[in-house]
């Protein structure tokens, strides 16, 4: 416990300390760049006019936590359903361990086999989750946190769900999003990240 929170203090100044910036600079920093990313997307899932209606929680340091990362050898690609009814093949990479406001939690971690085919993003880790704010403050098909295998240190690696966010489904017709398999279900209000598009 007293080491994970070395850990985290150490991140907060490498990340912000030399720059004077704080985490709610930071995070603003990050979501002004997401919706350049959405507007600069070819296929358009949002219109400029639309960009008002995209929402945030409050930033809030309790949603960034350190999780233990356990990789899961050998498993075989799977179809995962997605929102348009096609299904898109993804490998399990391992298994996400925390704790958030004293609840242990876990979260299962993909890989996305098209990419890893392709070479492109081979490191990226793909996490979709629903919880108990679905249908309600967030997008009902649940929200997506994307990770990168070269922030993991030591089997630890800094889950900000402050970063966590709506798949293309949540503003338009048309896309093919993964739906997070029942096991990434969250029994417990994730009042962090992206909220429901209100358009």
């Amino acid at each position: 416990m007293l080491r994970s929170a070395i850990l985290f203090l150490l991140f907060l100044q490498l990340a912000f300390g030399a720059k004077g910036q704080s985490y709610e600079d930071s995070l603003k920093q990050y979501r002004d760049q997401y919706i350049k990313d959405l507007l600069a997307e070819p296929r358009k899932p949002v219109q400029p006019s639309q960009v008002k209606y995209i929402s945030f929680f409050k930033p809030d340091k309790n949603y960034c936590v350190w999780a233990t990362l356990t990789v899961k050898r050998g498993t075989e690609p799977f179809l995962v359903n997605t929102h348009s009814g096609k299904q898109k093949p993804f490998k399990e990479y391992g298994i996400l361990s925390f704790t958030l406001n004293g609840t242990p939690l876990q979260l299962h971690v993909y890989q996305s086999v098209d990419m890893l085919n392709s070479g492109a993003h081979k490191d990226e880790l793909f996490v979709p989750f629903n919880d108990e704010t679905n249908y309600d403050q967030t997008y009902g098909g649940g929200r997506y946190i994307d990770l990168s295998l070269n922030d993991v240190k030591d089997d630890k690696i800094l889950l900000d769900l402050n970063k966590c966010y709506n798949p293309y489904c949540a503003y338009s017709d048309g896309f093919s999003c993964p739906i997070p398999p029942t096991e990434n279900r969250l029994h417990v209000e994730i009042n962090a990240g992206e909220k429901k598009f209100q358009h």
